[in-house]
């Protein structure tokens, strides 16, 4: 499993609650600062966080992400 975190800027509410129900998306919640939520997956292979974070870009109002992979 590879797991990563994507930061998601986005000005809507309950943005948190909609990243929750993609596929892989193990857990997610509101933060304060740079940016608006933080979204956490788990996929089998590297090449699946790019279509989860393509799926988040797809969100109405989401205006970046930023992603970041564990190394173990």
């Amino acid at each position: 499993m590879v797991r990563a975190i994507i930061l998601v800027k986005s000005p809507k509410k309950l943005i948190a609650a909609r990243l929750r129900k993609i596929e892989f998306v193990i857990d997610s919640f509101p933060t304060s600062g740079q940016f608006d939520a933080v979204a956490v997956i788990d996929v089998k292979e590297l090449v699946g966080i790019k279509d989860i974070a393509t799926q988040i870009h797809k969100i109405n109002g989401v205006d970046r992400t930023e992603t970041m992979v564990e190394v173990q």
